[in-house]
């Protein structure tokens, strides 16, 4: 019986140990960094433009038909997923949310390190003071290979943001 006993607390023991690994929330890397999201004209005048400007900031360069990415607004995933970061495999479209993609991370087959591409989003997308989360992926894999949030934040701020805006914990 006292066996059993031990034999069951440490099986219900073990069960405790995990819960905080089952919580535990890996960082993703930021390789593909948000550096510019305009929503004004050039003369200041707003007009909700949601302009973005992404740089690869990594390392290594990425075959960008191999790539697609997904936008969030504070939270929520926007209908406008990009497909492919390849400018020639891309087609806009207004009914997706994306007027224009190009720049030289979408050209050739290579998205190479301190490139950038911009990404015209519909106008009125984003608004000052919303939270945008851009995450890239490998389409071989579909694993996660960058996330993004603008505006800016480091080190604890960005991983309690991390935390908040995370659709995949859990």
């Amino acid at each position: 019986m006292v066996v059993v006993t031990v034999i069951i607390a440490g099986l219900i023991l073990a069960q405790f140990i995990q819960v905080p690994a089952r919580l535990y929330y890996d960082e993703v890397p930021t390789v593909f960094e948000i550096t510019a999201l305009y929503h004004a004209e050039l003369d200041g005048k707003l007009n909700y433009k949601s302009y973005m400007v992404v740089k690869n900031s990594g390392k290594i360069a990425y075959d960008n038909r191999k790539l697609y990415a997904k936008t969030y607004r504070n939270g929520k995933l926007l209908p406008c997923i990009i497909r492919t970061m390849n400018g020639h495999d891309y087609v806009p479209s207004h009914h997706f949310g994306i007027q224009k993609m190009g720049g030289f991370g979408t050209e050739d087959f290579f998205w190479v390190p301190t490139a950038t591409l911009y990404i015209d989003y519909s106008d009125g997308t984003f608004h000052p003071g919303d939270i945008i989360m851009f995450e890239v992926y490998d389409r071989t894999t579909n694993q996660i290979i960058s996330r993004d949030t603008w505006p800016h934040t480091s080190g604890n701020t960005k991983k309690w943001m991390d935390l908040l805006f995370n659709h995949q914990v859990v």
